[in-house]
This record gives C-alpha cells, sequence and structure tokens, in this order.
C-alpha cells in the first residue's frame, strides 16, 4: 500500500498533471509511521525522477561501461533515500502531535509547504507537490500568484486530510474557495496589459546530442547554425534578438566576428581562476559580454564536485568543476521588455530567486537549459515548472532549451508559442515586459510563515 501510494503521488508530478490522483495518493500518509511514510517519499521520488535512468551509458565520461548503469541507479536511489527520509521526519511530527486533529493538519501541511522553497535553494531538490496542478488546473495553480507554490502545496495537503478525515462540506468549501482565488487571480494577471512594445526574439534550438556536444563535427555544425540564425535575424526588420540556450558558446573558439544583432546566450566565461556557467549578453557590434549572470545553483556530480581541488575528477558532465557565481538572477538588459530574471537550467526550481528579481525591476523571466540525454518527460516537467514561476511572479516566461521546450509562458501559465522539440530549430517568438508585482514577488513566504506560527499556536492551546 505505501509503496502503490507513493507511486502514484510520483506520476501525478510527472508530465500529465493530475492533481485527483495526488490528492488521493496523500490521503493514507496522513495515517501511516514512519517506515511506511518512508516507503512512500521513497516510492514517489523513484517514479517522478525516473528521468535520471537517461545518464546511463556514462562510458563517454570514462566510466567503464560495466559501472555505468549501476552508478546511475545509485544516484537515483540516493535521491529516492533522501526523500524517504524527509516524508519519514514529516510523519513523525503526525505521529507525536496526533494528525488527528484539525489544528496539527494545518501545521503539518504549512511546515511542509514551507520546506519545498527552502529546499529549492539547497543542490538536492527538483521538483514538489506545488508543481502537480499543472498543466490541467491553472485556476488551483493560480494561488501561487497570491502565496507561491507553498501555498498551492498547503491547499492539496489540506484537501487530502479532509479527504481522509471524510470531511464533505470542509472539501467542497475549500476547493471552492481555492479555486476561486486561483482564478480570480489568474484573471487579474491576464487583465493587466501593461508592457509596451513586444520583445521579438529568434531563438535557436540546436537539439545537439551532449555526448557527441564537443566533437569536432558537431561543433561545425553548431557554428553552421549561429550563422544561419545571425542572417536571418539580421534579414528582419527590425532585428529580433538572438537567443541560444545552456552551453551554447563554448570558453574558447566562440563564432567569428562581431555579431550584427543582438545576441543573448547560454556559454562559459572565467572569473579569475574560475570557469562558470552564464547567460552572457552581446549587443550588436560587441565582441565580448557587456553583461551576465552567472549559474548560481549547480548541478551535484555534474557541475559541482565536492572536494574538487583534491580529487581530479571533473563529474559526470562534460563541463565538471564548474565555480557557481553570485545569487542574484537579475540581468540588466536595454530591451523592451526590460530587465531579465534568468534561470539557468534546474535554478527553474527555486521560484523565490525570480521573484526577488522581479521585486528589483526585472520585466520577463528567461530560463535556459540543455535537458539532454533526458527524455520528453524531462522537459515537461521543465515547461510546467515554467508555468508555475510564470503565475508566481506575474512575469511572461521564455524557455529555451537544447533539445526543447523551446516556448513562450503568459502570466497566466498558457503556453502561447512552442517550438517542436527534439530537432533543430530556429523560431521567432514574441512577449511582454510587466510592472506590476504579484502578492507572491511582494511577500513571499511571509503568510505562510504567519500561518505557521499561528497553527503552531493553536496545537499548543489543544495539547495544554
Amino acid at each position: 500500500m505505501p509503496v502503490l501510494a507513493g507511486a502514484a503521488a510520483g506520476f501525478s508530478l510527472t508530465p500529465w498533471g493530475l492533481p485527483p490522483l495526488l490528492w488521493l495518493a496523500l490521503v493514507p500518509l496522513w495515517s501511516f509511521g514512519p517506515r511506511q511514510a518512508a516507503l512512500w517519499g521513497g516510492s514517489a521520488v523513484l517514479v517522478s525522477h525516473g528521468w535520471l535512468l537517461w545518464l546511463h551509458p556514462l562510458t563517454w565520461l570514462g566510466v567503464p561501461a560495466p559501472l555505468s548503469l549501476p552508478l546511475v541507479v545509485l544516484i537515483l536511489l540516493i535521491c529516492s533515500g533522501l526523500g524517504a527520509a524527509l516524508v519519514a521526519l514529516w510523519s513523525c511530527l503526525l505521529l507525536v502531535l496526533d494528525g488527528r486533529r484539525w489544528q496539527t493538519a494545518l501545521l503539518a501541511a504549512a511546515l511542509w509547504a514551507l520546506a519545498e522553497p527552502w529546499l529549492a535553494t539547497s543542490p538536492l531538490f527538483w521538483v514538489g507537490l506545488a508543481v502537480a496542478p499543472l498543466p490541467h488546473d491553472r485556476p488551483l495553480a493560480g494561488l501561487a500568484a497570491l502565496g507561491g507554490g507553498g501555498l498551492v502545496t498547503l491547499v492539496q495537503l489540506l484537501l487530502s486530510w479532509l479527504l481522509a478525515r471524510r470531511q464533505w462540506g470542509a472539501l467542497l468549501a475549500l476547493l471552492l474557495l481555492g479555486h476561486g482565488l486561483g482564478a480570480a487571480a489568474l484573471a487579474l494577471a491576464a487583465a493587466d496589459g501593461s508592457g509596451g512594445a513586444p520583445l521579438e526574439v529568434l531563438a535557436v534550438q540546436p537539439a545537439q546530442a551532449t555526448r557527441r556536444k564537443f566533437e569536432a563535427a558537431s561543433q561545425l555544425q553548431l557554428q553552421g547554425l549561429l550563422q544561419r540564425a545571425r542572417r536571418r535575424a539580421a534579414a528582419l526588420t527590425p532585428s529580433p534578438l538572438l537567443l541560444l540556450p545552456e552551453g551554447t558558446l563554448p570558453l574558447e573558439d566562440r563564432p567569428a566576428g562581431a555579431p550584427a544583432v543582438d545576441l543573448l546566450a547560454g556559454g562559459f566565461r572565467r572569473q579569475g581562476e574560475a570557469e562558470r556557467s552564464s547567460v552572457l549578453w552581446l549587443p550588436a557590434g560587441a565582441e565580448a559580454p557587456r553583461a551576465w549572470v552567472d549559474k548560481h545553483r549547480l548541478v551535484p556530480l555534474g557541475e559541482w564536485v565536492p572536494l574538487a581541488d583534491r580529487i581530479p575528477w571533473g563529474g559526470l558532465s562534460a563541463v565538471g568543476g564548474l565555480q557557481p557565481g553570485p545569487a542574484d538572477r537579475r540581468l540588466p538588459l536595454p530591451l523592451p521588455a526590460g530587465d531579465a530574471a534568468v534561470a539557468i537550467c534546474y535554478e527553474l526550481a527555486d521560484g523565490r530567486a525570480l521573484a526577488r528579481a522581479v521585486a528589483d525591476g526585472a520585466g520577463w523571466l528567461l530560463a535556459v537549459a540543455n535537458l539532454d540525454p533526458y527524455p520528453p518527460m524531462l522537459q515537461h516537467q521543465f515547461l510546467n515548472l515554467g508555468r508555475l514561476r510564470a503565475i508566481e511572479t506575474g512575469r511572461w516566461l521564455l524557455s529555451v532549451a537544447n533539445t526543447g521546450p523551446t516556448a513562450v509562458v503568459d502570466p497566466t501559465g498558457r503556453v502561447v508559442q512552442q517550438l517542436p522539440s527534439g530537432s533543430t530549430q530556429l523560431g521567432l517568438l514574441q512577449l511582454r515586459g510587466r510592472r506590476p508585482l504579484s502578492g507572491y514577488d511582494r511577500w513571499g513566504e511571509v503568510p505562510l510563515l504567519l500561518l505557521t506560527a499561528a497553527a503552531g499556536v493553536l496545537v499548543v492551546r489543544q495539547a495544554r
């Protein structure tokens, strides 16, 4: 039972977005002991993060063939074990405080809701309960505009508790209230059309296999694609911004000659002795970047290796051994849409960092990624996270990735343009900058913190 319920929860977090399935899968968790809860959490992570298995084979990184699959499975099991431990700790709280009481349920749900955005600032977190309503239940996801993904998580946990206690009247009331507030927040975002002139973008989706990316033939093919994109952008009036995904421009051997159009590109740069993955701004005519945002949240073992200065190993990536940049995600740009709030790869999981950049003046969101060799399952999760970030911040989001998704999402979480994934594409996309701040931009997790404190007081009073 715990394994099946956890697997169902994990399935609801994969591309299909099945929130009722998640609520049902959460129902038995309220009565599980720590061991059963650990099985639930481990199974949920195994299913929702199954795309990690596509890391195999690792032979191109020098890992012996017999060790490749066991190593990849071990990575997935470590992630699963961490998820199991966290859910088991949450279950211990329910056991001590009596999860049958509504005060305890409120406190436990609020703590889980706070844990997700907090974990998203750490290296080992990707997707949580907040993304489950997308793409099919945008009204419920609309709550993120008021209190972030944490508020969406809170409501879903409370719905499952009411299901477990068979409190049908309160369940119906919470369903109506949650969907009503979320729908109102989305309607407000849709009604506000501020932002001035649109930003025209020519997005490049190379669809290059990471395992062969640095081979001479692949680099020649990429150079030809970039030259073709430059010519196409220069032929249009006015010329659109040329946009390249994560890791496209190498540290050395960059395309010769200054681009005739504005270029915003994922690439690499050197800061002293440190190499960093960045988004680089090169205005028309510039041969060197004029502004940049460095990747702050590095992938464990892929880009960041513990004791890298002592262990001669670059990690499970062709670009291993990178150093993190500053936490600020705002990239100043002289564009019609204004400054951008930038997420590089799985930084998209950290909604609070993007909301801070928006509160500081960013007018739109930019997500760049590689996502090869992973399957479409991860691409869909990435796009759903992008939808959630757009709703949270009330901003248009532009995603550009090596193999996809390359898409534009409006402030209500609706995908308005998308290029076919898995193939080489050049696509004209359009978005707008916005100035109004959402509730989450203004207050972050403060409402959740206040609710958690109030629930804690209620639990203490009930215990007395």
